[in-house]
């Protein structure tokens, strides 16, 4: 794991992503490899299809930790292993969308 960590590592540096952004991609193949036991290379099209339920009755992540999990693996994937990546196979649940925060301080009534 540590030489494709650190091929992954290179890779988020030369396309100059973020910090938190190569944190949070690292983490999330590492945690995948972890939970699946085996390297991350050597999870195919099967674990794929069981990676979206896992992360969200096992794991219970929610949706959009689901999205930037399986973002992660897709880089790594496509940009590191050079392999292809079906989204069609992995399909990303529905990003949620909170509305924003009503404040108890403001009043609606004029001054």
């Amino acid at each position: 794991m540590n030489q494709l960590r650190q091929l992954m590592l290179e890779e988020l540096q030369r396309r100059n992503f973020a910090a938190t952004t190569i944190r949070t991609y690292l983490h999330g193949v590492e945690q995948f490899s972890r939970y699946f036991r085996r390297p991350p290379d050597q999870l195919g099209l099967k674990t794929f299809a069981s990676i979206r339920r896992c992360c969200s009755r096992s794991l219970k992540f929610s949706p959009n930790t689901v999205i930037l999990r399986l973002a992660s693996l897709r880089f790594f994937y496509i940009h590191v292993l050079k392999r292809n990546w079906s989204i069609a196979e992995t399909p990303y649940p529905k990003k949620l969308r909170h509305l924003p925060g009503y404040s108890a301080r403001r009043s609606c009534a004029p001054d």
